[in-house]
C-alpha cells in the first residue's frame, strides 16, 4: 500500500507508526501540505477533501481520515480489542481525539509554528490551550484508574491520542500538571518499534523558539 503524507502532522505520524508496529511494509510519498501540495489536481484526484494522510491499496482503492486508518489496519490484531464494548470505548476515544483534542491541542501548534509571527490567527491561542487544558484534564484523569485508552492494552487510541500529545509542549501546553498522562506517554515509548515523530522543518522550530521566548518576557 502507499500512504500519502506529512512527516510532522500528527494525524500522519500516527498511521505511520501503526504501520510500523504492526511490521506492514508500506509505500511513503512526502506530501508537503503546508506548502500546498494537497491543493494539486493530482492530490484532489485521491481526496477532494485535500488533507493528508491518505492511504492508497495496491488494487487503487482509497481510505481518507486517518481514524479510519487505523480502525482498517488494526482489524484483527492486538491494538484493536475483540469484544464489542471494549471496541466501542476505544472508537469512543478516537472521536474524542478529532472532536475535543486535535482541534485545540493540535491546532495551537500549527498556528505557532506553521504561521507568520504577526498572523492574525495567534490571537486566537489561549483560548485554544485553556480547551486543551481541559482535554488534557479529562485525559489524565482517565489515566489514574486505567494504563491505556483502547482498553486493557496499548492500542489504536493510544495511537491516536499520543501522538500531539507528545509535542504538545510545541503548542505551548505545560505537562507538568498531568503526571498520569506523562507516565502513559512514557509507556508508548516504550512500547515495540515506536518511533517519535520527526522534528518539522527547521524554520518551524524556530518560530517555536520565539513562541517560547516571547511567553518568558
Amino acid at each position: 500500500m502507499t500512504v500519502y503524507g506529512y512527516r510532522a502532522s500528527g494525524n500522519c505520524h500516527k498511521v505511520r507508526l501503526l504501520l510500523d508496529q504492526l511490521g506492514r511494509p508500506h509505500r511513503w510519498v512526502d506530501v508537503d501540505s503546508p506548502a500546498g501540495a494537497t491543493r494539486s489536481p493530482a492530490f484532489l484526484a485521491l481526496n477532494p477533501n485535500g488533507k493528508v494522510p491518505v492511504l492508497q491499496r495496491e488494487d487503487g482503492a482509497v481510505l481518507v481520515e486517518s481514524n479510519a486508518m487505523l480502525v482498517w489496519l488494526a482489524e484483527g490484531t492486538a491494538f484493536l480489542p475483540d469484544d464489542a464494548w471494549a471496541r466501542a470505548q476505544a472508537f469512543s476515544w478516537l472521536f474524542f481525539e478529532q472532536y475535543s483534542h486535535d482541534p485545540d491541542v493540535a491546532v495551537a501548534r500549527f498556528i505557532r509554528g506553521w504561521t507568520a509571527l504577526d498572523d492574525a490567527r495567534r490571537s486566537t491561542l489561549p483560548g485554544l490551550q485553556a480547551r486543551g487544558h481541559v482535554a488534557l484534564q479529562l485525559m489524565d484523569g482517565h489515566l489514574r484508574t486505567s494504563p491505556w485508552f483502547t482498553g486493557a492494552r496499548y492500542g489504536i487510541a493510544d495511537i491516536a491520542l499520543s501522538a500531539y500529545t507528545a509535542v504538545a509542549e510545541e503548542g505551548g501546553y505545560d505537562l507538568t500538571p498531568y503526571p498520569a498522562l506523562r507516565d502513559w506517554l512514557a509507556r508508548v515509548e516504550a512500547t515495540p518499534a515506536y518511533h517519535a515523530m520527526p522534528a518539522p522543518p527547521a524554520e518551524v522550530v524556530a518560530r517555536f523558539a520565539h513562541a517560547c521566548r516571547s511567553s518568558d518576557d
